[in-house]
């Protein structure tokens, strides 16, 4: 589940919850669907943003110089563990 799908989740859950007015006490309770759909999306939205913090890319940085006394640099950051 991404950002936007939690977003998604979280706004959907939020108006069953809070905008649905219900006079229907038998059956389907809609304000619980409400909560249960606020809390994955909140579990889902918590999930992107560390799995986007764990997951980044791997980075090379080339320095280079003029021709004359030509130098290089290169920094490479290591990849990530595994699991």
């Amino acid at each position: 589940m991404r950002i936007g799908a939690s977003l998604v989740l979280i706004a959907v859950g939020a108006i069953l919850r809070f905008a649905v007015t219900v006079h229907n006490p038998h059956g389907f309770n809609i304000h619980t669907a409400g909560v249960i759909l606020l809390i994955v999306g909140a579990i889902g939205l918590v999930a992107s943003l560390i799995w986007m913090a764990v997951s980044r890319r791997r980075t090379e940085v080339v320095q280079e110089t003029p021709a004359m006394g030509a130098s290089r640099r290169t920094y490479v950051d290591s990849p990530p563990p595994t699991y």
